[in-house]
């Protein structure tokens, strides 16, 4: 038998074998309930089914999507889209990287519950696949790319996305790299190992909340289009699980949410991925490298990448620390090569770990989940009903003491400061092994930052160190995140905001935290602007930009006017050098820096610059400064324009929206920003209490009933009352019910 017949045996028999009583007739037994707004509640009588009825929820609403990431996963990029270089690329990584034997130890660490869900999500999906072939969507009907898939294939897809904010962002390079003398297409990397996601979060404990139990805010800024959008969905066994919030489209169980004792979400964090090697080769053999006192050889790893054309060949090189890459910044010479190594790309911990997270009953227990190690690159807050607190950076880091990052560090030019390069050829500069880590080369959970509270703590992608200002975290690696250093004004934006709520000495309600985004303030504004306008008398240019600015709330509601004239003043401005006349103070970090420099000739000077320079891109784009905001930042639906509160998160909008900008129509399309938002706490019964928004709906397909609907009523300032319960759920004007048997 060939060895991937024999290891697709294997690996289905870890994810697919469970017992069965013997009165059930069909293997799996699911009811799929959906509530207005296309929310999918999935009640199964066991782990198998519930995965079999998740995978058809969310293929319901994402097949296409998920489709997509499949072909990319399994590396057919090429064959099924064409051979571009792009596809190419990624084709040859994910052969190479993302390989049947990672996901055979990957269902070695499984739990038997999470390896009868895995199987069952396979079966679901299918089956829907099997229902539904001649009625897709239009933007997948009749491709031949939508295709069943197999347990080993579910699997390269959760590596894949693991890896997708680090190595796969260095994929370009990684397929690229070839020895000295080989040709070698020029690459540029981006070295921006999250692009387009981030997110707020707050949890409140009992000394804060008037009913004495925790609240939770969760705000993730994830794309709005393509496998990391989010979807609600719903999870029931009778007496196992109830777990309701969002996983990603792409995804395979709830990502983000909360159950009858706990609450939590996920803010992207500052802690470090990968790391980069520096090779010392052999100088008479550029396929070896020194490591200590002997020399390694540089493994060859040949794929073949099939398309319409035929087949390319391609070889990816490995080192023991991870695969060579190269970019005009990292060449591989006779002297030099660089490898990437990844602290995910062999975490195996995720299921594990969310498996004990959506069944948690309090903070305490979601920090025993987390501790598993399972969660890749965010930090975790979470509140509970018995009105505790929580935030931690458990998060998947290579394990660099401070010895390591002392004497190991290499400075190569144009490489971002963020990105740590190491000294290759010594094994004093691997990453440290340490058996308290679930996970080898990873910073232990004990070593890494994490609280718990009656109080509060907050984050918006900052590190760890100003969770609570009053309860600040320090004392942690430097890999994790720095301390005593400026926070961006989006973080300063909510915890201005919040202790403006506490300062009254009144305590807190769910209102009260969803009107942090639902205001929409701007608070960089609210920081700024009496001071820009200091300087409108000073050239009459400006006149039409000034009179604008003084006129507006300071807010990007969708009726205010001047958000536009601000947004492109401050893209500019916040560039200038010394524009702030406070600098950051570590010991009044909320409050710093602050002021404009107007007594600065040059900075005078050059915020009039930017002010003209604002106005001018506005007019000559069509936009009107004082157009309502809603009439100038929108998304598109089936020719319709949606308006879009919120604003840029550099700019200091908590309410976060980030966009493209069309000449003539303006700041659309909309790229990522407030996705899924919830606001959780528990009734005096221990029933939830949850009220969210998906913003841009539970579909990205336009033939959807489900493609916008959420997005007029997040234009409008409206969310939902979370159906959980069975009588909430039961009482839904609009509910559908489909029930599954399968074998």
């Amino acid at each position: 038998m060939k060895q991937p017949m024999l290891l697709l045996m294997v690996t289905v028999s870890l994810l697919g074998c469970t017992a069965e009583p013997e009165e059930t007739r069909h293997r799996y037994n699911v009811d799929i309930r959906w509530t207005s707004y296309g929310i999918p509640h999935v009640k199964a009588d066991d782990w198998g089914s519930l995965g079999y009825g998740f995978a058809y929820a969310t293929a319901t609403d994402g097949i296409c999507v998920f489709a997509r990431e499949v072909s990319r996963a399994n590396g057919t990029l090429a064959a099924d889209f064409g051979a571009t270089d792009e596809n190419l690329a990624s084709d040859a990584f994910h052969r190479a990287m993302v390989t049947p034997a990672r996901v055979l130890k990957n269902g070695a660490s499984m739990s038997a519950n999470m390896r009868a869900y895995g199987a069952g999500f396979v079966a679901g999906y299918n089956r829907f696949i099997e229902d539904h072939r001649d009625e897709l969507p239009a933007s997948c009907i009749g491709e031949d790319w939508v295709r069943p898939i197999n347990e080993v294939e579910l699997g390269k897809m959760f590596i894949a996305f693991g890896i997708r904010y680090g190595t796969g962002n260095f994929t370009a390079g990684i397929a690229a790299a070839a020895p000295p003398g080989e040709p070698v297409a020029a690459v540029e990397l981006d070295y921006d190992l999250t692009p387009g996601i981030g997110s707020n979060a707050i949890a409140l404990g009992s000394d804060l909340t008037r009913s004495g139990k925790g609240i939770l805010f969760g705000n993730p800024h994830y794309p709005w289009q393509g496998p990391a959008r989010f979807h609600m969905i719903h999870t029931t066994i009778p007496g196992e699980i109830d777990t309701m919030g969002a996983s990603l489209l792409s995804g395979s169980f709830i990502a983000i949410g909360f159950n009858k004792d706990i609450a939590w979400t996920h803010t992207v964090s500052t802690a470090l991925r990968l790391t980069l090697f520096e090779l010392e080769l052999n100088a008479d053999n550029p396929m070896q490298y020194r490591h200590g006192d002997g020399y390694r050889d540089i493994e060859s790893i040949e794929v073949t990448v099939p398309h319409a054309d035929g087949e390319t060949r391609q070889v990816i090189y490995m080192t023991h620390h991870g695969p060579i890459l190269v970019s005009g910044e990292l060449p591989w010479t006779p002297e030099r090569a660089y490898a990437v190594r990844d602290a995910i790309l062999d975490n195996d911990a995720a299921f594990a770990t969310y498996e004990a997270l959506q069944i948690a009953a309090s903070v305490a227990e979601v920090e025993a989940a987390i501790s598993k190690q399972g969660v890749y690159f965010v930090n975790t807050i979470a509140a509970d009903r018995h009105g505790s607190a929580f935030y931690a950076d458990i998060s998947s880091t290579p394990h660099l003491n401070m010895e390591i990052l002392a004497n190991c560090r290499r400075q190569v030019e144009g490489l971002p400061s963020g990105l740590v390069v190491l000294d290759g050829s010594s094994p004093d500069c691997d990453w440290r092994e340490d058996p308290r880590s679930a996970v080898p080369g990873n910073l232990p959970a004990d070593d890494m930052p994490r609280a718990t509270s009656t109080r509060y703590f907050t984050n918006s992608n900052d590190s760890y160190w100003l969770s609570n200002p009053d309860l600040p975290l320090e004392g942690y690696l430097p890999s994790i995140g720095p301390e005593k250093t400026a926070r961006t004004l989006r973080t300063r934006a909510g915890l201005v905001f919040l202790n403006e709520h506490l300062e009254t000495g009144d305590k807190l309600e769910p209102d009260d935290i969803q009107s942090l985004l639902l205001s929409h303030r701007h608070f960089g504004a609210e920081l700024l602007l009496d001071d820009v306008l200091s300087v409108c008398a000073d050239d009459a240019d400006i006149a039409m930009s000034c009179e604008v600015l003084s006129d507006w709330d300071r807010t990007a509601n969708v009726d205010s006017r001047g958000m536009q004239v601000w947004t492109e003043f401050w893209e500019a401005a916040r560039h200038i050098d010394g524009i702030y006349a406070m600098p950051f103070d570590p010991d009044d970090p909320v409050n710093t820096p602050r002021g404009i420099a107007t007594e600065n000739p040059e900075v005078r000077e050059a915020v009039i610059g930017a002010l003209a320079a604002a106005q001018q891109r506005l007019l000559d784009a069509g936009i009107l400064p004082d157009q309502p905001w809603g009439e100038v930042q929108f998304a598109e639906r089936n020719g319709s324009r949606i308006p879009v509160p919120g604003g840029p998160g550099r700019h200091g909008m908590f309410s976060y929206i980030n966009t493209g900008f069309t000449e003539g129509k303006g700041y659309t399309p909309i790229v990522h920003g407030n996705s899924y938002v919830q606001v959780v706490t528990w009734n005096d019964d221990g029933t939830p209490d949850a009220r969210g928004i998906l913003t841009y709906s539970q579909s990205p397909e336009a033939d959807s009933p489900h493609y916008y609907d959420q997005t007029e009523l997040y234009a409008r300032g409206e969310w939902l009352q979370l159906p959980f319960t069975e009588e909430q759920i039961q009482a839904d004007p609009n509910l559908k019910t489909l029930t599954l048997r399968g074998d």
